[in-house]
């Protein structure tokens, strides 16, 4: 795989050199602003609240790619190559980046959203759960980190950086204002989440929810439950209670349909946790989270 890419990206590079070439400082030169890549759509939402006009801002994953099982295209190398900035989420997260890594040339500034965070323990990461987005408190670190990647990348642009990110820190703060109040609606023991992997335990921890069960003790899309775990899921949810069950819009509902039957929870299939969406209802990091809490608090009120 390392050779295909290798071999592919010179004959990439007979390409005009304004295509491919190291693109920091000749773009800085033309007034084109740095090339800035994140690794997901809601990494790329949050960088460009704080870099505005100065920078372009693309995500290596497209709308709706489910990260666990991505596939690295020639592309993805090419971008890596040509940009300036890479904004990474870490805590394993992003296994596909190493591939694409090992195989980009040039140099580039990499910022890790999750420096200074401290992780919650998880099964399904060694590094620890890095579900830290869907916690907004939280993201107010990752804004903090880009912020400083960003003036370190590009000293003059310093006041507009700062001033964008406290900006998009005062929204981040009136956003978790709100999903409190949502919160508030559902009686506290019907606070309760089964979820079909580790992913909604920051957010359980901020609002108050028990995480009743995790259906599958594998991170991977392509991952299937034992008939002990499945029993073990329906014994959970019987005994709490649990009125629905949360999967993502990436993952399967087929064994959370079959859990269902048996115990008579809702499946709940559309949470946009991993992608932001190509318009509504889930454009930006915001909507994205109102829009799950929405279905969250509608679901077990």
């Amino acid at each position: 795989m390392k050779k295909f890419f290798r071999i592919l990206l010179l004959l990439l590079m007979t390409i005009p050199p304004l295509l491919l070439t190291s693109c920091g400082p000749r773009l800085r030169e033309a007034g084109g602003g740095l090339r800035v890549l994140a690794t997901t759509t809601f990494l790329a939402d949050m960088t460009r609240n704080v870099v505005g006009d100065r920078a372009q801002v693309e995500s290596i994953l497209p709308v709706g790619a489910d990260p666990h099982a991505y596939q690295v295209t020639p592309t993805d190398v090419a971008k890596v190559s040509e940009s300036d900035v890479l904004i990474q989420n870490g805590l394993e997260y992003e296994h596909f980046l190493e591939t694409i890594l090992e195989n980009a040339d040039g140099e580039r500034i990499v910022i890790t959203a999750t420096d200074g965070l401290t992780p919650r323990e998880a099964d399904e990461h060694g590094a620890g759960d890095p579900h830290m987005w869907l916690d907004p408190t939280l993201v107010i670190a990752y804004v903090e980190n880009i912020r400083a990647g960003m003036i370190q990348a590009d000293p003059a642009g310093e006041a507009t950086y700062r001033a964008n990110a406290d900006a998009y820190i005062a929204q981040l703060k009136d956003l978790d204002a709100w999903i409190r109040a949502q919160v508030e609606s559902i009686p506290a023991e019907r606070r309760l989440l089964v979820t079909n992997h580790e992913s909604l335990g920051y957010f359980a921890e901020r609002y108050g929810f028990a995480i009743v069960e995790t259906i599958l003790t594998s991170f991977s899309s392509d991952a299937s439950a034992s008939a002990k775990e499945i029993a073990a899921a329906v014994d959970a949810i019987k005994t709490s209670g649990a009125p629905a069950i949360f999967l993502g819009d990436v993952e399967s509902a087929t064994l959370a349909n079959q859990i269902a039957s048996e115990t008579g929870a809702k499946v709940i299939a559309d949470l946009h946790l991993e992608s932001l969406t190509d318009g509504a209802p889930a454009a930006t990091y915001i909507e994205m989270m109102k829009y799950n809490v929405s279905l969250i608090v509608e679901a077990l009120k």
